[in-house]
């Protein structure tokens, strides 16, 4: 049956996936029928996570904890994974929200390191160590605030996902002659336990950053941001490379 969204026969790493967007971004790639190589720091959930995948045609699933922050996680997940034809790079942590006066060098070290920095370490293992093969694709995981900012003590944050989008492009140039497409993936808010009423924001806060904000109506889902990256990983998407995606519920149309 025709199907240029399929995954079957194509294995794909998908980091940050004990949580969030890359957990259902693992989840997605497993139902189009990927060999999926998931990797996260928490066992618990990451095994939560690998029970989850689907296996209805063969597939063959490989489940690798190692914290990606450190050069020597990084290392370990390398040398313990096969051979990919795709990567979905989703490591990532939360903005300080300190106004820009009050910022420490340590705020900076935190976010960079793991936003910006354990992705480049992780795209420079795979290609020195030829894990991820000729004709692969790479997705890296952004947010609209590396494209713009409009939120106070978000800096370094935002810093940290533009860096990301100038990266992937600096990739789809270094890696063409390989045949490695690689794009980014610039979400809005994402619709998690932390952005509900119940977690940071009040009701009222958050029915009135939606009506400003979301020509939606509402937040997005990780599964709607898992299925643009899926796309991105298929051979759907074999004349994009080197763009930032947004999928932000027309935030930026409006903003």
């Amino acid at each position: 049956m025709y199907n240029p969204f399929s995954l079957v026969g194509k294995t794909i790493l998908v980091t940050g996936a004990s949580s969030g967007i890359g957990r259902a971004t693992a989840i997605e790639c497993s139902k189009l029928g990927a060999n999926v190589v998931i990797n996260g720091r928490n066992a618990e959930r990451l095994n939560d996570v690998f029970s989850l995948l689907d296996i209805s045609v063969g597939q063959q699933h490989v489940s690798i904890i190692s914290d990606l922050s450190t050069l020597e996680g990084v290392d370990n997940l390398i040398a313990s994974m096969p051979i990919v034809n795709g990567l979905s790079s989703n490591a990532g942590v939360l903005s300080s929200h300190k106004p820009i006066k009050f910022l420490a060098d340590d705020d900076f070290r935190e976010i960079i390191n793991v936003n910006t920095f354990s992705h480049v370490r992780l795209i420079r293992g795979l290609i020195k160590k030829k894990k991820l093969s000729k004709g692969g694709s790479i997705v890296l995981m952004s947010s609209t605030g590396g494209v713009k900012t409009n939120v106070i003590g978000n800096s370094i944050y935002d810093m940290s996902k533009a860096a990301i989008n100038t990266f992937a492009k600096s990739c789809a140039v270094d890696f063409a002659s390989k045949q490695i497409r690689c794009n980014s993936v610039c979400p809005g808010m994402i619709r998690t336990p932390m952005t509900e009423p119940t977690g940071t924001l009040s009701e009222e806060d958050y029915k009135e950053d939606i009506a400003k904000h979301y020509l939606t109506g509402r937040y997005g889902l990780p599964e709607e941001v898992a299925r643009t990256v899926v796309f991105l990983l298929s051979d759907a998407s074999s004349f994009i490379t080197g763009a930032s995606i947004m999928v932000d519920g027309g935030c930026s149309v409006i903003h």
